[in-house]
């Protein structure tokens, strides 16, 4: 069956071991030296391991010299209806063929983000960010604070600016 998906366009890798969710296809992949792939889904970014970063939990994307960087973002708790970001360690993927996966990552990581607006408060800030969730309606507020800014600061802003964004024409 392998040959008839690849025959009717699909870009799974034979070998990736990964399993795609009902309906979701892979739109370009990459292998990454060292073993693994990078696939790019509407859904996210599958990475060695494999597994599935979806988009609005990509903090940042970077492509230089054959090394695409990715800043992956974990939820570290809420503030009503706020999602609260910290950002994991940097991991590099050396891509020696990397086809269209850098400019796809670019493309899926900017369409996911509706606004964003940085706050400073003196002893650091926060970028507040509205993103649409992949294979959900709407958007959702995620707030990643400065690491040592006091985050019940923070908390209490982003759950005041979810509750304007809630609200029709707020």
């Amino acid at each position: 069956m392998g040959w008839l998906r690849h025959l009717l366009g699909d870009r799974v890798p034979a070998d990736f071991d990964g399993t795609l969710a009902d309906g979701e296809h892979v739109v370009g992949s990459a292998a990454v030296e060292g073993g693994g792939y990078l696939l790019v889904t509407p859904l996210g970014l599958w990475i060695p391991g494999p597994r599935r970063v979806g988009w609005h939990l990509v903090g940042k994307a970077a492509w230089s010299t054959g090394v695409l960087t990715l800043t992956e973002s974990e939820e570290t708790g809420m503030a009503g209806d706020a999602v609260l970001l910290a950002d994991k360690t940097p991991v590099r993927f050396e891509l020696a063929r990397p086809g269209k996966v850098p400019i796809l990552v670019r493309q899926r990581v900017d369409g996911s983000v509706r606004g964003r607006h940085r706050k400073d408060f003196g002893t650091g800030g926060a970028w507040f960010v509205e993103r649409k969730v992949p294979g959900q309606d709407g958007t959702v507020l995620q707030v990643r604070p400065d690491p040592g800014t006091d985050v019940d600061l923070v908390k209490a802003i982003a759950e005041e600016a979810a509750k304007k964004l809630a609200k029709p024409n707020g």
